[in-house]
């Protein structure tokens, strides 16, 4: 048998190699395509993306005629480069690179030479093109935009890079890929899926037929529209309001988790990266480091969140049972809580949940957080207790929603501080200042506006999308999961009720909207930037959290405006502002629009290292209301009631 065992074998391998060598050659020819066969020239039919529209079927992003030129390298035949050149715009230098990474990826392969032409570009091109052996065209179509905001929320399109190409067997060099916003998330979507030509050529490299008479043909298919959660209207008066500024806003409806607005500052016309001028405006716009108009500031930008975080202080308090609402603590001026501490308050008198939310009083905050640490032997048992009740906000990590960015935000635990303090000795004392969101609790401006709709609706959300309807297809089912929090329904009908006082008696008196009940918590950040190696504090960051109405919430939204100082000032208004226009589709407080129409805090920022040629393309809409009513005058709210 050990005889006959290495011969079997050796027949055996060869059998199933002249197998294998038929069904290749002689059943599937297939691979035959996908070799760089020089009698078969490959042509693409590119589909249409998808449209976008918004909750209210309005059109947001179409398409338009775009023309790709590209090259054979290997069929270039005396060209008259001058002429080409003329045609297209280019100097004979781009002519030569181009060329020279034409050959690079393949001498044979066509590859895009010189791509985004629109019509009028073309035409003259188009006319010539016989005189230029190994160039021919490819038609494509390239995003138009309906709307000049939005820019965060739909990203943009790009050509596909090399890794990509080898990693994703589906692009060619010179395909387009939508990057950012839902462009990138719903890429296989939105892109259809193009179709694909083969013909037959003699040995003169002329086109003789369809391939195997179009057996390996496929058809474009178009892309699929999508409907986004996204009030146009309500979008781009956001983005109104935030010019001159710099900070995000973030509405969710909280019933169902959809975004209703997502507000970065400052931001882009989103019709300046499509065509020719793409690279030139992408460059600007990347390489402003200071205003950073392509760092979407409300999914990435993570912030210390000030007083709005007393909301889930208290909270946690009542569900731990170490204070109920007629807990009272004395606050006079500040809290002293530990030898030579002293936590600053502008509050003084008695205060108990009610006036303790809607005064803002750091003193009765800091009580419930010491309790509620204290009331465990052990300061890490009791700090992971606090922790997963924070985290059952949704806090603390990725939140899942249908975006491509995003940043975790950060909810200390017991292991956060084993680093800070790695020999102990830690306590309640220690880590007070989270008790008023200024210790190590960093949230973002979705994180924030979230945390506020779980309010709004007694305990439980759905997780964040922005993706309404999808033709054909059904949304990812996770966005219709209830999360509920570690808070007892009870306990949030008192923390609404003092929410809502905010705007009857304390910080946000000001901000009232007639015949709106709107529940909302003001708030600062400290802010710090590095000015010439050194560290420095700037003005705090203005922040506001709110929903409406009361009793059966529309909207929950959070902003927030760098360096805007009191969260009253300029926060507070924008909120006020946002959701009069949602709910009544108009604006009755016109003083508040005209008073944060006025507000630039230009001057604010140049102290981080001042204004970019970039600038001059990062103000959006165009269309603004800001060309109205707007005066340099500006009234100064009391600051003593702000925090």
């Amino acid at each position: 048998m050990r005889k006959l065992l290495l011969p079997s074998l050796i027949i055996v391998a060869a059998l199933l190699l002249l197998i294998r060598i038929f069904y290749l050659q002689v059943i599937n020819d297939s691979f035959k395509l996908k070799s760089d066969n020089n009698a078969i020239k490959i042509k693409y039919d590119y589909p249409e993306r998808g449209y976008i529209f918004d909750r209210y079927g309005k059109l947001l992003v179409s398409n338009q005629a775009s023309y790709d030129i590209m090259v054979i390298p290997r069929e270039l035949k005396k060209i008259d480069t001058l002429e080409f050149c003329q045609l297209l715009n280019i100097t004979k230098e781009d002519y030569i690179k181009k060329i020279a990474k034409a050959k690079v990826y393949s001498p044979r392969l066509p590859s895009v030479f010189l791509s985004q032409l629109n019509k009028s570009e073309f035409a003259a091109f188009q006319e010539k093109i016989r005189k230029f052996p190994g160039f021919y065209f490819q038609k494509r179509s390239l995003r138009d935009y309906e709307v000049d905001f939005g820019a965060n929320v739909f990203g943009s399109i790009t050509q596909v890079n090399e890794r990509l190409i080898a990693k994703n067997p589906y692009y060619n060099s010179g395909d387009l890929i939508g990057r950012q916003g839902v462009e990138e998330s719903y890429e296989e979507i939105l892109r259809g899926i193009k179709g694909v030509k083969y013909f037959q050529k003699d040995k003169y490299n002329r086109e003789i037929g369809s391939y195997k008479d179009g057996k390996y043909d496929t058809i474009a298919v178009q892309g699929e529209d999508i409907n986004l959660t996204l009030d146009a209207e309500l979008q781009k008066y956001g983005e109104q309001l935030m010019i001159n500024k710099r900070g995000g806003i973030v509405a969710i409806e909280p019933k169902t988790g959809e975004i209703l607005a997502l507000v970065t500052a400052p931001s882009y016309d989103p019709s300046i990266l499509v065509g020719r001028q793409r690279s030139k405006n992408y460059t600007l716009l990347y390489y402003d480091s200071i205003a950073k108009p392509l760092y979407d500031r409300s999914l990435l930008a993570e912030y210390p969140p000030g007083s709005p975080f007393k909301i889930l202080t208290g909270l946690i308090g009542l569900q731990e049972g170490v204070v109920d609402e007629q807990t009272t603590f004395m606050c006079h001026h500040g809290f002293s809580y530990a030898r030579g501490r002293f936590m600053k308050c502008h509050g003084f008198g008695p205060h108990k949940l009610n006036n303790g939310i809607y005064a803002s009083c750091n003193t009765y905050f800091a009580n419930v957080y010491m309790r509620t640490i204290n009331k465990y032997a052990k300061p890490s048992y009791a700090v992971d207790v606090w922790s997963n009740h924070v985290k059952s906000f949704g806090l603390g990590d990725f939140m899942g929603y249908d975006l491509p960015t995003g940043k975790r935000g950060n909810v200390p635990d017991s292991k956060t501080y084993k680093k800070i303090y790695p020999n102990g000795g830690w306590r309640s004392t220690t880590i007070i200042s989270n008790s008023i969101g200024q210790g190590e609790v960093l949230m973002t401006p979705i994180q924030l506006a979230n945390m506020m709709a779980t309010v709004a609706n007694e305990g439980y959300y759905y997780t964040p999308h922005i993706i309404k309807k999808i033709k054909g297809t059904a949304i990812d089912p996770k966005f219709k999961v209830k999360h509920q929090t570690t808070i007892d329904k009870k306990y949030f009908k008192p923390m609404i009720q003092g929410l809502f006082d905010v705007y009857n008696m304390g910080t946000a008196s000001s901000l009232r909207v007639e015949g709106i009940d709107i529940a909302g918590k003001t708030g600062t950040a400290e802010n710090f930037a590095k000015i010439g190696g050194k560290r420095v504090q700037l003005k705090d960051h203005s922040i506001f959290v709110a929903f409406a109405p009361k009793d059966n919430p529309k909207i929950a939204i959070a902003i927030l405006v760098e360096n805007g100082g009191f969260g009253a000032t300029i926060a507070g208004p924008i909120a006020s502002l946002m959701i009069e226009r949602y709910l009544r589709k108009k604006i009755t407080r016109i003083d508040l629009e005209t008073r944060v129409l006025n507000i630039s805090l230009r001057d604010q920022y140049a102290k981080l290292g001042g204004m970019t040629e970039a600038s001059a393309i990062e103000t959006t809409p165009k269309d603004s209301i800001g060309k109205k009513n707007v005066v340099n005058t500006f009234t100064p709210i009391d600051s003593t009631k702000q925090n």
